[in-house]
């Protein structure tokens, strides 16, 4: 490479297709930029993600994609069309651990083949590596396009208080609340405040990426238990995080699309629960997540080991069922209102979050992590000098 060239580094992060992963990759490519403003920076995104994500975010200079099944064998030339020279490639980490890979035979052979590709001048290593240098802890901020910004505010004008809603991500529907949990919570929360306004978000057509597993059926009988300010249900991607920026608030179970809405400024209320705990959390973007009692409601065990569904009105997830609404929502009205109140802020949303997040693992800081480990410094005392005697 030209010896006056800017040094360059490639964040290759390609893993399962939710939107929260190719939020994942941006920051790092953030952090990147941060620690030296003069590099080039590219990332390698897996095709059915929301790749559109990149596009909107000037700190990042190429975006490739490649067409990989986590399942199944890539093709030989999976990677034939990214450049192989770079000083830095960076890996996701998850590519190189031994379970991931056996869970995930798709994913091994093509970090297998990425090995083979890539020729970096410098090394190829994992994010997350001592080097290169990386600043963490940053504010991501999506630039949505102009087009987009001006649908939104056309669909939906300022006014009243407004909670956009996203009621299940893109996992199976009984793995979300039921139809009338959903109406219990949303009434719940106009009864609290009555002047606001519901703007209802998701994905129903099918395009090979993710979707929402909610039914239009569904979305309708929601519209009628509240006012309604819009819908940005079936809209594009970039229209739907622009009517979300314009929203006080964002209500949802824990998606990835909610860390592309706290990339637009959006405050999440997350219903917590299922396989994991919230891990991202955006520097100056407050959130309150409604934690389960995990005694009586399994959940947080990751891949593959789903706790046996309980009836409610059909199979339901135990952390997403009507007994555990019941349970929590007084907590989720509350952490409403905070969030509306204007006086959130994202230092307290740490530490109270990780404070309840400390007595709910009892203590276990190896099972606590956070994109760029943003998390550390907001753990209770003991457990902030656990963490770092680990590191």
């Amino acid at each position: 490479m030209n010896a006056n060239a800017a040094e360059s580094v490639l964040v290759n992060f390609v893993y399962c297709h939710p939107v929260g992963h190719a939020v994942e990759a941006l920051q790092h490519c953030l952090g990147f930029r941060r620690a030296d403003p003069s590099r080039r920076i590219g990332v390698v995104l897996k095709a059915d993600t929301a790749v559109d994500l990149a596009e909107w975010c000037p700190f990042i200079d190429e975006v490739y994609t490649v067409d990989v099944d986590v399942f199944g064998e890539p093709s030989p030339d999976v990677l034939a069309h990214v450049p192989r020279d770079w000083d830095w490639v960076l890996d996701d980490p998850r590519g190189r651990m031994d379970w991931q890979r056996e869970f995930f035979p798709g994913l091994a052979s093509y970090y297998d083949r990425a090995a083979q590709h890539f020729r970096a001048a410098r090394e190829h290593l994992v994010v997350g590596a001592p080097r290169p240098a990386y600043t963490p802890g940053n504010r991501l901020e999506l630039q949505l396009p102009a087009e987009a910004r001006a649908a939104a505010a056309a669909r939906m004008p300022h006014g009243s208080p407004t909670i956009a809603v996203l009621p299940a991500g893109s996992d199976q529907r009984w793995m979300y609340p039921s139809l009338e949990s959903w109406k219990r919570m949303l009434s719940a929360l106009a009864r609290r405040h009555p002047e606001a306004r519901f703007c209802f978000v998701g994905k129903l057509v099918d395009d090979g990426r993710s979707t929402t597993g909610f039914s239009r059926e569904e979305f309708d009988e929601l519209s009628a238990v509240v006012p309604t300010t819009g819908s940005a249900v079936d809209v594009p991607l970039a229209e739907q995080l622009a009517a979300v920026q314009r929203c006080d608030l964002l209500l949802s179970p824990h998606t990835g699309f909610a860390f592309a809405a706290m990339a637009v400024g959006t405050p999440w209320l997350a219903l917590a629960g299922n396989k994991w705990a919230e891990y991202y959390f955006n520097p100056g973007v407050p959130f309150y997540s409604v934690l389960p009692d995990i005694d009586r409601f399994p959940c947080y065990v990751m891949l593959g080991n789903d706790p046996e569904p309980v009836q409610d009105d059909g199979p339901r997830s135990p952390s997403m069922s009507a007994e555990r609404i019941e349970a929590d929502l007084d907590e989720l009205v509350a952490g409403a209102s905070w969030l509306l109140s204007g006086e959130a802020d994202f230092d307290t949303a740490m530490t109270d979050h990780f404070a309840r997040i400390h007595r709910m693992f009892k203590g276990r800081t190896d099972v606590m992590y956070s994109v760029d480990n943003v998390h550390v410094r907001y753990l209770p005392e003991s457990g902030h000098r656990a963490a770092e005697g680990a590191r």
